[in-house]
């Protein structure tokens, strides 16, 4: 309601103004369910896309899995300690040296190397899972540099670590020293 005072203003009550906002809303509102998703599909298009946490996340995993395979693990250790001990407890004192240097520290040698290659395959199917990811993802989604940096870093530590556990579980690199 409009009242003119004395003077020959006008003056709008509390009530006329929300009255009048509440038209405002209603017109700039979508009428239909069609505008609704119109303006749902324009706000999604807006939105950024995803950062590939995932793949990065899974390219850092493959590179500290290429490093650990590289440079020993506790697993490994605590498995060739083991085997060290099995081999004692089956050598018997009377046992020839060549006996007592494979059964006490080759068993064990190899061991750690089968860890070691161990770690290194999981690092290179990891790292090669990650670098392939794109082929099977959203078309026209792309990696970020880092992740296929890190990701490649991971396959080349993985190589190299199973190439090494090759060598030294088949005693071509620093094997066993002869008894005789």
């Amino acid at each position: 309601m409009v009242t003119k005072t004395a003077d020959g203003t006008a003056n709008e009550t509390a009530e006329d103004r929300q009255d009048e906002e509440a038209v405002d809303a209603r017109e700039s509102a979508p009428e239909t369910e069609t505008e609704t998703a119109e303006a749902g599909a324009r706000a999604q298009e807006g939105e950024e896309k995803p950062a590939g946490v995932g793949q990065g996340a899974a390219a850092v995993v493959s590179a500290a899995l290429g490093l650990v395979s590289l440079t020993g693990s506790w697993l490994g250790t605590v498995a060739a300690a083991r085997e060290t001990l099995v081999g004692q407890l089956r050598t018997s004192t009377d046992a020839g040296v060549a006996t007592q240097i494979k059964e006490m520290y080759g068993d064990a040698w190899q061991t750690s190397a089968l860890w070691g290659g161990l770690f290194a395959l999981t690092a290179l199917i990891v790292g090669v899972v990650v670098l392939l990811r794109p082929a099977f993802g959203t078309p026209g989604g792309l990696q970020a540099p880092w992740i296929k940096s890190v990701a490649w870093a991971g396959v080349s530590l993985g190589v190299i670590g199973l190439l090494l556990a090759v060598l030294k579980y088949t005693d071509v690199l620093l094997g066993l020293p002869s008894a005789g």
